[in-house]
């Protein structure tokens, strides 16, 4: 078996392509066993084709990908938009009771009793810990996780971390949540230009070393710089003198001067003398410039979203009586009451499967089949950026997607899409060769380039890169319009929203209050031990959610540490 082996897999002179765009370009590296690896680097780099080539989905054009023999994958897709299919073909290939047992520990309850209707209507989280649940029962040694923290809940997240923490074999990881990264991986792998760097240490230790590396390149390619403009001045002289010198050569002189012998031949010997030294310093730079050329370092991206909505606040524009959903098998909620007004951002705020992203579907009027009355006003234009960010033709381009057709509106969308991170090689490829992270920006043009009352956002975040995260952060806030948002990462709900409809005991209701206060609320002397151990599990993930976007070295971080392993001590005590 592998286990007694140091080198899992290697990689030797790995190349890629799609579309004549090369994502990879002669790689070389080793995992070892026992490896943590995080993979990183901005959206669209070729981190998931790097994953699909190592698990064997896609071939390489060039190079070689050698593995153990015998050695065990299991492979967590970026996509999890699974088909019932999948769901039923894998749970007859693994150990059933391995399944449900991994299933039940990340909240999805009696799965073995799980009919086709019931498979056919998970939630994205379900279908993420369902796929999880697979994954580690099939028992792998080597193990490749895409995203894995898209759409899973605050008890899926921990269960991760702790299942890697006993995880014996080795782990490639490909994540934007920082503080998932701090908590599971030990080296980082940068993909960038096509090209691959190395990294010891955690997410936290590859930012701070990048930023010291990136700020050493920018100080030597300054340095650099100033000296090729110098020797760039000595030789622009130079040829100033030859080209005197040269057409002195030339000249018939005065009398006096026509009676010097050799005067032609002086200034012809310095002429060539000049342009001699021109040659040697343009030789010297050029060789000084083979050797030891520093490239322009390349600077974060700069990503700039932007609304142009104006509108009144305070009109309500959804109200909700008597609300009900429900399955054959199961209820989502009943006897469901609230409104929505114009201007509020609303988090929408529950647990995997309670009936979220179905409550969507019922605002946009594309699930009809409920009890109750669910009002809406005419007049509002609604835009909804879903979780799947697959449903984009694959065979156009961008801006073929987007479906505009007069010149200013196309220079507008390559001009947003170009702030986005989507340069002019990207937008006119086939939107089936980009990265979902990619995908979901196309979308958000077609957001910005439409005047919308309401913004209805399901996991908003999912393969958003974080310059990009916290631009999309910023400018929702500045929004005057609606925005009604679902998001597992609750630094950005907290971030955004003053109030939610909160999910629980099968009912749907308005509280006003941002999630941390409605986390904080005091356990009532009467509540059951399960609520207090919801709510301990709920600033469990809020503080999850800070921690993922500050630094170790920030003090505020060894504070929400502390919170969070006192709360994990509280969970224990409560669960007996």
């Amino acid at each position: 078996m592998f286990k007694n082996q140091r080198t899992i897999v290697k990689v030797i002179g790995l190349e890629k392509s799609f579309h004549l765009r090369k994502v990879l370009h002669n790689l070389h590296f080793e995992i070892n066993n026992g490896d943590r690896i995080g993979l990183a680097g901005y959206n669209g780099t070729g981190k998931t084709t790097l994953a699909n080539l190592i698990f064997g989905k896609i071939t390489p054009d060039k190079g070689l990908i050698e593995k153990s023999r015998d050695l065990r994958m299991g492979y967590l897709s970026q996509s999890i938009d699974y088909e019932v299919s999948h769901f039923q073909q894998s749970i007859a290939e693994v150990e059933e009771h391995e399944l449900f047992q991994y299933a039940s520990r990340l909240g999805l309850k009696r799965v073995y009793d799980w009919k086709e209707e019931r498979l056919s209507h998970l939630s994205g989280g379900e279908k993420l810990k369902l796929a999880l649940s697979m994954v580690w029962a099939s028992k792998p040694d080597f193990l490749i996780l895409d995203e894995p923290t898209n759409h899973l809940d605050f008890t899926g997240i921990e269960w991760l971390i702790s299942e890697l923490e006993k995880f014996s074999g080795s782990v490639l990881i490909i994540s934007h949540d920082r503080h998932f990264l701090d908590k599971t991986v030990n080296r980082i792998f940068e993909l960038e230009n096509s090209k691959i760097q190395f990294y010891n240490g955690n997410y936290s230790d590859y930012r701070e070393e990048k930023q010291q590396n990136l700020a050493n390149q920018r100080h030597q390619y300054d340095v650099q710089q100033r000296q090729i403009e110098k020797i760039e001045s000595q030789m622009e002289q130079l040829k100033t003198w030859s080209e005197k010198a040269h057409r002195d050569s030339t000249k018939q002189g005065s009398a006096s001067e026509r009676r010097q012998i050799g005067f032609k031949e002086y200034h012809r010997v310095k002429a060539k003398k000049l342009d001699n030294q021109v040659k040697s310093k343009m030789k010297r730079l050029q060789n000084e410039l083979d050797k030891h050329k520093v490239e322009k370092p390349r600077e974060e991206a700069a990503v700039r979203f932007q609304f142009d909505n104006h509108g009144k606040r305070g009109k309500r524009i959804i109200e909700a009586k008597k609300l009900a959903k429900g399955f054959a098998d199961r209820i989502l909620f009943q006897d469901s009451q609230f409104y929505i007004n114009h201007g509020e951002i609303i988090g929408l705020f529950g647990e995997n499967g309670c009936g979220k992203t179905t409550l969507i579907k019922m605002i946009l009027g594309d699930d009809l089949s409920f009890d109750g009355e669910l009002w809406k006003s005419d007049s509002v234009k609604i835009a909804y950026l879903s979780q799947d960010v697959a449903d984009l033709p694959a065979d156009k381009t961008a801006i073929e997607a987007l479906g505009f057709t007069d010149r200013e509106s196309i220079l507008k969308a390559r001009t947003m899409l170009a702030n986005l991170g989507l340069k002019e090689q990207l937008i006119t490829k086939p939107i089936g060769t980009l990265s979902l992270g990619e995908r979901t920006r196309v979308k958000l043009v077609d957001m910005l380039m439409k005047d919308y009352d309401v913004l209805i956002l399901d996991e908003p975040t999912n393969h958003l890169d974080l310059p990009s995260r916290e631009q999309l952060e910023q400018t929702l806030g500045e929004f005057t319009g609606t925005i009604i948002t679902v998001s597992h990462d609750h630094y950005f709900l907290n971030k955004l929203c003053d109030r939610l409809l909160v999910f629980e005991n099968q009912q749907i209701r308005r509280v006003e209050m941002k999630p941390e206060e409605y986390l904080n609320k005091d356990v009532k002397s009467g509540d059951s031990s399960e609520e207090a151990l919801l709510i301990i599990e709920n600033k469990i993930a809020l503080i999850l959610g800070e921690l993922s976007l500050i630094n170790q070295k920030d003090p505020k971080y060894h504070q929400l540490d502390a919170e969070f392993n006192e709360l994990l001590k509280q969970k224990r005590n409560l669960k007996g």
